[in-house]
């Protein structure tokens, strides 16, 4: 059996009862550790969990697949995921794979961003469509997520923007090298993302006041922080917020 546990959006404790349970009874235990991060890292979960946990990067994800569904059928695997399995379409992949393979499956959700959001006070209905603010390069820097933000606003609706987050990936240089050389871990803060879509409302010379955005972080399991302001506000948030007690955030 191949069971895709989500693991809520704080610490080792924000496991649900029966995801512990299936944890604990799986033979593999893969850790999913590119599309978020909780606030502990794989030894905390390790502890908590009494079970040895296996990284899996993107690439393995990925590209070897078939590594973590490798005799499910006759043994539980388990596949980790921080707030809901389902948050990433990555994971919808590796189920259709199973699937396949006549593996039979099972999932344990858990709470993800997409309905924590609601602690700001705006309504889950009134949410357009999600978009993700991706690091722009030099080279590359889309404005697709901008249109999405301007149509749910035409259409009086909120949108959660998920900021981007940069674990073991390649440079162009090395990937096309073929080099296992890997960048340090990025991690979209507000103001970043701030930035972007100011440096786009200027580039469409936008006039008038400045799009609303409120944002969210949860630096802790147990303690998050909610505020609102103007996209300029937004930007010199870390005059009053560093970077590290801000966390990983989201705007909406």
């Amino acid at each position: 059996m191949l069971y895709l546990v989500g693991l809520g959006l704080g610490d080792a404790k924000d496991i649900t009862v029966k995801g512990l349970e299936v944890v604990r009874q799986c033979r593999r235990v893969y850790l999913e550790a590119y599309t978020s991060a909780l606030t502990v890292g794989k030894e905390a979960l390790e502890e908590f969990y009494g079970k040895e946990l296996i990284v899996a990067d993107r690439e393995t994800v990925e590209q070897e697949a078939d590594s973590i569904l490798k005799e499910a059928d006759a043994f539980d695997v388990a596949f980790l995921v921080v707030g809901d399995p389902f948050g990433a379409t990555t994971h919808s992949d590796l189920v259709l794979r199973a699937v396949k393979l006549g593996i039979p499956y099972r999932v344990i959700h858990n709470a993800s961003i997409m309905n924590a959001v609601g602690c700001c006070g705006l309504q889950l209905y009134n949410f357009g469509e999600t978009v993700s603010i991706v690091f722009w390069t030099d080279a590359w820097k889309p404005e697709s997520f901008f249109d999405k933000i301007k149509k749910n606003r035409q259409n009086g609706m909120h949108t959660l923007c998920l900021l981007d987050i940069k674990v073991k990936e390649q440079s162009l240089e090395n990937l096309m090298k073929g080099r296992k050389i890997y960048e340090p871990p990025r991690y979209m803060s507000v103001n970043q993302a701030a930035e972007q879509l100011l440096t786009i409302i200027r580039n469409r010379r936008l006039q008038g006041e400045d799009p609303e955005v409120n944002s969210i972080s949860s630096p802790k399991a147990e303690v998050y922080s909610v505020n609102s302001g103007t996209v300029v506000e937004a930007i010199v948030l870390r005059s009053t917020y560093s970077t590290e007690s801000f966390g990983p955030t989201a705007l909406f």
